[in-house]
């Protein structure tokens, strides 16, 4: 039977009915350790009980309203995220990373406007980047893969080499209206930006009057141990979009902004019709419960250090496999020396889920709440994976 579903993705032939923590089930009994948590988005696993009780109270009492009106648990939502930032004013909530990226496009160009520079339109942004699939977003990452088909890319968006600070510098114009840049690449490979780097790059901003737009999209809400990645540099941006694992799998996104790029942002400038209602922002809520409860951030650290250690011991045993581990807290990335997708089937065969990334690199990004037993088997079946792929067989490839 041919499937009346686009066919924009490769779909793997399983069909998961439920999960629980850091695993999912099959109809027919299967049970696969979650590492890929779709796609960095279910922060506390599946089916945690929190989320769930919160979000089956919220579902029989109300769904959505619109923006026509107030949202308490959006403002109480748009309250803790700017409590828990240290340059954040105000929130704009949307649906998706895309979306959060647009925005963010629109608010620094409208910010140099009002200031009385409405040249300043361009932005900057990195080789390797990924900012979503929107026409804009498409021009933002600047992919040829991506834009192929698509007409004439949207203007306004140039790009120079990741972790470049000369080329950065040598790029600005009077033009620039922001530089926009993820502080870990993940799409092309989770290639994380030098924290010197990072320091530059706010400077320079600062030298320049020119914004930082960060794009958190996958690296925010707790991913890489901290809440948001650019704490690791001791930098603030001015600007920065968040989604993936704040609704712990229910779509949404956010725009934080300090209120200079806020202000501008007046009614009928932006909008959406989803955004923010009370379902998505309750369970968002609920997913801050968790992340902001003493330990569960330092937990994740210790989780993405012992995986560190073990997975620096897999590449010592199977150099003709693994090349590189990259990545911080649970974002990590292992290089492949075959083709990642050989090495994902493997894993896969062995009951084990991971996804891919560019480079040739299998993206390993387990739910926030995994377990250090959960860790080591992920592992131990990993090391299964890699004994099926022997010289032999890759040989014959």
């Amino acid at each position: 039977m041919i499937s009346p579903l686009m066919p924009t993705y490769k779909r793997a032939d399983l069909a998961f009915e439920r999960g629980e923590g850091s695993w999912l089930y099959t109809s027919d009994g299967r049970c696969f350790l979650d590492f890929a948590a779709g796609i960095a988005t279910c922060a506390l696993g599946h089916a945690h009980p929190h989320l769930v009780e919160t979000l089956q109270t919220q579902t029989g009492k109300l769904l959505h309203v619109s923006n026509l009106f107030r949202i308490p648990q959006a403002e109480r939502l748009a309250e803790r995220l700017v409590t828990h930032t240290s340059f954040a004013d105000s929130v704009f909530f949307c649906n998706s990373g895309a979306e959060a990226n647009e925005g963010m496009v629109k608010m620094v160009r409208r910010a140099h406007m009002l200031a009385g520079h409405p040249d300043r339109s361009d932005i900057l942004c990195m080789e390797g980047a990924f900012h979503g699939r929107t026409l804009a977003m498409l021009a933002a990452t600047g992919n040829p893969q991506y834009l192929e088909g698509f007409g004439t890319p949207v203007p306004g968006f140039y790009h120079v080499p990741y972790n470049d600070i000369h080329a950065l510098r040598a790029a600005l114009t009077p033009r620039t209206a922001a530089i926009m840049l993820e502080p870990i690449q993940g799409e092309s490979g989770i290639r994380a930006a030098d924290r010197d780097y990072l320091r530059a790059v706010r400077a320079l901003c600062d030298e320049t009057g020119v914004f930082l737009a960060l794009d958190e999209v996958q690296t925010g809400v707790g991913r890489t141990g901290s809440l948001f990645a650019h704490e690791w540099a001791g930098i603030e941006p001015d600007i920065m979009s968040i989604a993936k694992g704040l609704g712990g799998g229910f779509p949404i996104g956010a725009i934080l902004a300090r209120e200079d790029i806020a202000r501008g942002m007046t009614a009928g400038t932006h909008g959406t019709t989803f955004g923010g209602n009370p379902l998505a922002c309750t369970a968002a809520n609920a997913v801050l419960d968790a992340l902001l409860a003493p330990g569960f951030l330092e937990q994740v650290q210790a989780r993405g250090a012992l995986l560190a250690h073990l997975l620096d011991d897999l590449i010592v045993r199977y150099p003709h496999i693994l090349a590189e581990r990259r990545g911080r807290g649970l974002l990590i990335g292992l290089r492949c020396i075959p083709p990642v997708s050989v090495v994902q089937n493997a894993a896969r065969d062995a009951h084990l889920l991971c996804i891919t990334a560019g480079d040739n690199v299998l993206r390993l990004v387990p739910p926030l709440t995994v377990s250090e037993e959960e860790c080591r088997l992920a592992i131990t079946r990993l090391a299964q994976a890699m004994d099926t792929l022997t010289p032999e067989y890759l040989s014959s490839l």
